[in-house]
């Protein structure tokens, strides 16, 4: 394995970190490896680490001496909630927790630094640090998708081909912790790029550095795009940069279509945490062109559209979307060791005749009413496109008659919005059986800092208001 402290010497020569301290990043990364190595010393087993630094230069300096010391490093989000906290807690049982003070709540206990017993399963070799990424919070289960460096360095790989660059230079409004923030600083460390790092809020209020937009790539989920395109002043300066990734979450197409209309160099694309990051982007030529699909694939992944019964589709027929990837999550943090090659989603898509890679919905989303499958991703398009909801999930309610039954959990645009005015324009869209019949209005949806949506909070909320 590559040595993930020799790339300090190459940044070491620039001011590679914007808006941060540059400097301090080298010592707090050598000190603390320092330290693991003493450690490491003593015992047998490699110290399991909780990395929760709020601090940017912190968290990443003390990732790089983790994966250098070959100690298995469990990113977490310091803002977790005490539930949160104690299933990680119940999961890792950890050695060593960096950055986070943890409420006396908590019940849990730091092992010594030399682990008595053994960890869940034993180490992949004696150079490849384990690397785990949380995900599914969203459905308030935190698990850990396991990764190496060399499978995130599979996917920096992948993208520089894909772009064909030698060094990417990143601009970060994503939490570190998660895969979209962490592959953003693994693509600028490990090329010579430069980095800068700045909470989503400060660009909203216009407290950018100064740098070249046209030099850089910009990640961001679809709520993020929609805030700053309601500022002239921010959509001007997105539309300099070189390329604004958007992931995370599905897009509608009004907002694409703003997106478009202002020159913006959008490039959406699918990927997930246990991919670490994109497999498939459309290249912002395409998107400005008129393309509204998630694009190629990238050089270090294969995807295959599949049925019920694994077999592979022609171009054009819709079924599950497998993935094979050198990036690919080798499974899940557990006291049971499952590894497999690939990774069949629960993404509903196709390959067109280009090779273009079109998302349909997700088959657990599936909504059946009265016999006719309908797929919520088509109708809250629908619905952004009235441009009266703010935000908006469609789910299923069940419904003794129908199954279920449509429920649209959505944010008006403005106080006037009747959800009849917009059921009005809808009908003159989708089939009838396609427009919800239940309208609930709140003030905000549960998402997550991704703008994914807490599907099992809104069928509470949904339950309780149908039932008054």
């Amino acid at each position: 394995m590559e040595q993930p402290l020799a790339y300090l010497q190459n940044l070491s020569q620039h001011d590679w970190l914007i808006g941060n301290n540059s400097h301090q990043f080298p010592a707090i990364a050598e000190e603390l490896y320092l330290e693991l190595t003493e450690i490491l010393k003593k015992c047998d087993t490699p110290p399991k680490i909780i990395l929760a630094e709020r601090e940017p230069v912190k968290f990443l300096a003390s990732f790089i001496a983790a994966c250098a010391a070959n100690c298995p490093v469990f990113l977490c989000n310091p803002d977790w909630g005490t539930q949160e906290w104690q299933q990680v807690f119940e999961l890792v049982q950890p050695d060593i927790v960096l950055g986070v003070k943890l409420s006396q709540q908590i019940e849990y206990q730091i092992f010594s630094p030399c682990p008595l017993l053994p960890a869940p399963f034993p180490l992949l070799t004696p150079h490849s640090p384990q690397i785990m990424i949380p995900t599914g919070g969203s459905s308030g289960k935190i698990k850990f998708a396991i990764h190496t460096w060399e499978t995130l360095m599979a996917s920096v790989q992948g993208f520089r081909e894909y772009f064909q660059l030698k060094k990417v230079n990143s601009f970060c409004v994503l939490p570190l912790y998660h895969v979209s923030g962490l592959m953003q600083f693994m693509r600028s460390f490990t090329t010579g790029g430069k980095l800068a790092i700045l909470p989503f809020k400060s660009v909203e209020y216009s407290q950018i550095p100064t740098i070249n937009p046209s030099d850089f790539f910009i990640s961001l989920v679809p709520t993020q795009l929609q805030r700053l395109l309601k500022s002239s002043e921010l959509t001007e300066w997105l539309a300099q940069f070189q390329t604004v990734l958007l992931g995370g979450a599905p897009a509608w197409n009004e907002l694409l279509a703003k997106a478009r209309f202002h020159s913006i160099r959008l490039a959406p694309t699918y990927g997930m945490t246990e991919t670490a990051s994109q497999i498939t982007t459309l290249k912002p030529d395409d998107f400005l062109k008129g393309k509204t699909n998630s694009g190629r694939i990238l050089p270090h992944a294969q995807v295959t559209i599949r049925n019920q019964q694994g077999e592979i589709l022609n171009v054009n027929q819709i079924g599950n979307i497998t993935i094979q990837a050198k990036s690919l999550t080798l499974g899940y943090y557990s006291n049971t060791w499952e590894c497999q090659d690939y990774l069949q989603v629960d993404d509903l898509g196709f390959l067109d005749s280009q090779g273009y890679l079109h998302i349909i919905g997700r088959s657990s989303d599936k909504i059946i009413t009265g016999g006719e499958n309908i797929y919520p991703a088509e109708i809250e398009s629908a619905i952004h496109e009235t441009q009266m909801v703010a935000d908006v999930c469609v789910i299923g309610v069940p419904d003794k008659h129908w199954g279920q039954v449509l429920t649209a959990i959505y944010i008006p645009q403005d106080g006037n919005t009747s959800n009849l005015e917009i059921q009005t324009l809808l009908k003159q869209k989708l089939s009838k059986f396609k427009v919800p019949k239940h309208w609930i209005c709140l003030s905000n949806l549960p998402r997550n800092s991704q703008g994914k949506i807490n599907r099992q909070a809104l069928q509470q909320i949904a339950a309780e208001f149908l039932l008054q």
